[in-house]
């Protein structure tokens, strides 16, 4: 037994809480009191010999401490390269937007039950979470803006392609894309050798994965309208835009935050099916080769230090120029490498509407003229926009734009580029890198050809905007309808072709390069064919590169 003297303030019940010992135990011991209530300062309180916390009195196991976070400094799991040199990877993929991406979704569903490693690097750090246009504070001009920003003008050094433009971020050009995403025309298709069957299975899967869709028009009373005046006078083949916007709500618990896609979201599915490593900021430089199989990547830090990544499996998804520039600074051995450049020539205009003639609620405006066989280019119509606001691309937080009496609609011409071997990137000797290996310089021209197809464009541009009563307008003391400088489209390829022939392609109908097992390419540069936006079939082309992979480890 204890004895425990009174406080003053001190009762029967406040000396049992203090003690940690059920107040009924106390009463029994001290039957001379006659209130658990009373002030009893100074008296000698009799106690049980046991008295523990109450923690201790219950009979249910202690939850364990916390452990030590593993601490996530970004919003996405990064690798130091001091790490991934440690690794023997089973694939390592180099570039992250549409391409690589692509490969790392589709080899993460493939081997999320395998032990198989993957690795990936991006050139560039990170710069958003998500396509800049799911951001609550990006109208379609700050976008603009932004990606002038954010993005290096190449064409300063290219004068062949004054119009190029690169991004190096996580994610690339897929935080800042257009969207639009139409299939290649059938006849296009003819020059990479897949049969039709198999690709329309990869480019059914691009577009679920992608969420493709034309359904974000509907009920656009501008779109309904101006598709009419078009099949009215013989275009009977115009589409609706089709883009790659998730049009499903939120429910279920289920957050749809990002509603325009990027290569970003297939990270983000990959990472949630299996474990990866993934560094910014690591500039491949070289591919490395052993009896005549790639067998890694050579990877510079920023502060010049080299690293050697080993790797069965290596995928340069790092677009046309910088994929070029790695293959031939490599010494990669390929007569068709870096030559057959093209890139879509492009003729834009402006119409005018006459805002009266549609319905009080507009909607966008997203109409493509597809190319064909006798129509070498394709025309995409996009808008409305005003002076105060913009009717295709608008945030909930926007106000809606006022009824003015004109609304501008953009017009522009796509067109095809001969694929022409003299075409081509190549090294400079004379100009070097910050690490210093040579960079690249282009040759690119328009053929006669292209320039009938640019005629054309033209022509075509000034018939549709005839059709819809939409006549053509000079803005900004722009010509009424011009051709933006080469380049400037961001369909840049060709540069790695896809074929059969080692004398007229870079890689096989997988996408490896001729004569060098393990090392594959899946970016633009693949595409033999320019003319319509390509990311749809680079997604398409990159899946099946992935499946070819998984069953070549197999």
């Amino acid at each position: 037994m204890k004895i425990y003297i009174a406080d003053d303030g001190d009762t029967l019940r406040t000396i049992a809480k203090k003690v940690g010992v059920d107040i009924i135990k106390v009463i029994s011991h001290n039957p001379d009191i006659p209130s658990p209530d009373k002030n009893i300062v100074g008296r000698a309180i009799k106690l049980p010999s046991s008295t523990r916390p109450y923690t201790e009195q219950v009979n249910l196991p202690p939850c364990p401490p916390p452990q030590s976070p593993n601490y996530l400094y970004h919003w996405i799991p990064l690798s130091s390269l001091e790490e991934m040199e440690q690794v023997d990877y089973d694939v390592l993929i180099v570039g992250t937007g549409a391409g690589g991406g692509s490969v790392l979704r589709r080899l993460c569903e493939k081997w999320r039950n395998s032990n198989k490693r993957i690795g990936i690097i991006e050139k560039g750090d990170l710069l958003l979470q998500t396509h800049a246009r799911n951001l609550a504070t990006m109208d379609s001009e700050r976008l603009s803006n932004y990606f002038e920003t954010v993005s290096q003008p190449i064409g300063k050094s290219l004068p062949m392609l004054p119009g190029a433009r690169v991004l190096n971020a996580l994610g690339g050009k897929t935080l800042v894309w257009g969207l639009v995403s139409p299939r290649m025309p059938l006849q296009e298709m003819l020059e990479i050798p897949i049969q039709e069957k198999e690709m329309e299975f990869y480019y059914r899967t691009a577009e679920q994965s992608m969420n493709v869709t034309d359904e974000y028009f509907k009920q656009s009373s501008i779109q309904s309208i101006l598709l009419q005046r078009l099949t009215n006078s013989s275009y009977y083949d115009v589409i609706n835009f089709p883009v790659a916007v998730d049009l499903q709500p939120t429910k279920y618990g289920v957050i749809n935050s990002n509603v325009n896609w990027s290569s970003i979201s297939f990270l983000a599915y990959a990472l949630n099916r299996k474990t990866y490593d993934l560094a910014a900021n690591a500039n491949a430089v070289q591919v490395l080769v052993e009896n005549g199989k790639a067998s890694g990547v050579k990877v510079m830090s920023p502060d010049k230090k080299q690293y050697f990544i080993k790797a069965k499996h290596v995928v340069l998804s790092a677009g046309t120029f910088e994929t070029t520039k790695i293959l031939l600074n490599s010494g990669i051995q390929g007569r068709a490498i870096g030559h057959y450049l093209v890139d879509s020539s492009n003729v834009g205009a402006a119409g005018k509407i006459n805002r009266r003639e549609y319905p009080e609620t507009l909607g966008p405006l997203g109409i493509i003229v597809p190319q064909t066989k006798q129509r070498p280019y394709q025309i995409q119509i996009g808008g409305p926009f005003g002076i105060h606001g913009d009717y295709f691309w608008r945030q909930p937080y926007e106000e809606e734009p006022s009824l003015e009496d004109e609304l501008m609609i953009g017009l522009s011409g796509y067109g095809k580029v001969e694929s022409r071997f003299e075409n081509r990137i190549y090294l400079d000797p004379n100009r070097k890198d910050k690490y210093g290996f040579p960079e690249i310089q282009v040759h690119f021209s328009y053929s006669e050809k292209d320039k009938e197809v640019i005629n054309q464009m033209g022509a075509a541009i000034e018939q549709v905007s005839e059709i819809m009563k939409s006549p053509i307008e000079r803005i900004n003391g722009k010509p009424d309808i011009c051709m933006n400088p080469p380049g400037s489209t961001f369909h840049s390829g060709g540069t790695c072709r896809m074929g059969d022939n080692p004398l007229t392609s870079a890689t096989n109908r997988y996408g490896q390069i001729h004569n060098v097992p393990g090392l594959f390419v899946a970016d633009n540069s693949l595409l033999p064919s320019s003319g319509v936006n390509p990311t749809l079939t680079t997604v398409a082309l990159s899946i099946r590169t992935a499946d070819y992979i998984d069953n070549e480890s197999k």
